[in-house]
């Protein structure tokens, strides 16, 4: 197994449209705090999103743009491994290899699965109507991006343990098989996968968006995080408000204005937007100047960043090939002591 004095995480990024606010706070800022404390991997999931994302101009621009949008924010390839899934084919080699390790009976109980057959009986439709194999075996894929860089620990949010689970479930039947029939020739394959950790992002920020609701691209209610300053405004004056008058006092914990603000002002700023409200006098137009402010501060240099990444696409193509050869180079180490002990040289 790959050895190191820093524990492994992974991340996988699903490239499926423009990245926005909520994406950065609740996903982006954390996974890239993991450079601190773990040997950080994250990779672009690019055929996962094919499951739904049959364009391709379409799936080819996503990727680019997530891919860009994450160097902007601050992901160092110098740093970290950063790869695109398609990238590397031992992914697909070692999800086959765990076919063979997997029951029909566990991705039946996958909850992508289970809601589109949930969604098909309610419908009076076949239980399977529109369930392509991709879907289906999802799961297996995700087991294989996660085993084979030998994976300690897989942030995710609380509804996202599934997979980390069953990639667990996997790697166990793999392991107590060779195990027991001794299928193992040396002390390093009988480590053989390393049974990964779900890190549940329990106090990831849950980001409003312009209706009150959780910030989501499916809700229509999300903020471009690299959109134009004068769009950027238009944004933040669609934000839905009460009507409460400018004189009256506010409470600043009610309002989605001043959640988003917190996110992007100092502690001083806080405190005196915060009895600004409290006072009264202030409208809800001042409330989204203010917002506007503090927010345009943050994200014109990140803007500017992506802008100038999107502009050099060999660049951004280097980067990536740069990405896949670290992992393929790990990736290949893995495959050769599981060819081994599966007993394919």
């Amino acid at each position: 197994m790959e050895t190191s004095e820093k524990k492994v995480s992974l991340t996988g990024i699903k490239p499926t449209g423009n990245l926005h606010i909520g994406n950065y706070f609740g996903a982006i800022k954390p996974a890239l705090e993991l450079t601190k404390t773990y040997e950080a991997r994250y990779f672009i999931a690019d055929y996962h999103a094919l499951n739904t994302v049959k364009d391709a101009a379409a799936l080819s621009a996503n990727i680019r743009e997530v891919s860009a949008g994450w160097l902007a924010t601050g992901l160092d390839p110098e740093k970290v491994v950063f790869y695109r899934q398609s990238s590397v084919p031992e992914t697909f080699e070692l999800a086959t290899l765990l076919m063979g390790f997997t029951s029909k009976g566990l991705m039946n109980r996958a909850h992508a699965y289970k809601a589109a057959v949930q969604a098909n009986l309610e419908k009076g439709n076949d239980p399977d109507a529109g369930v392509n194999m991709g879907l289906f075996t999802y799961p297996i894929l995700m087991a294989a991006d996660i085993l084979l860089f030998d994976s300690d620990v897989v942030p995710v949010g609380e509804d996202q343990t599934q997979h980390v689970e069953m990639a667990q479930d996997i790697a166990e039947a793999f392991n107590f098989n060779y195990a027991r029939k001794g299928g193992a020739h040396t002390e390093e394959d009988r480590l053989g996968l390393k049974i990964p950790t779900a890190l549940v992002r329990e106090n990831a920020a849950v980001v409003p968006g312009l209706d009150g609701r959780k910030m989501s691209k499916s809700y229509n209610n999300a903020i471009p995080l690299f959109c134009e300053e004068k769009q950027l405004r238009k944004f933040i004056m669609r934000i839905v408000t009460n009507s409460q008058g400018v004189e009256e006092p506010k409470d600043p914990n009610g309002s989605q204005i001043f959640l988003l603000y917190k996110l992007f002002a100092s502690a001083e700023e806080q405190a005196a937007l915060a009895a600004r409200y409290r006072e009264g006098g202030m409208g809800w137009g001042q409330a989204k100047e203010e917002l506007f402010r503090v927010m345009n501060r943050e994200l014109t240099p990140l803007r500017e960043r992506f802008n100038a990444i999107m502009a050099n696409p060999a660049q951004l193509d280097a980067t990536l090939a740069q990405g896949a050869e670290k992992a393929r180079s790990i990736a290949a180490k893995t495959m050769k002591r599981l060819r081994n002990i599966i007993g394919i040289q």
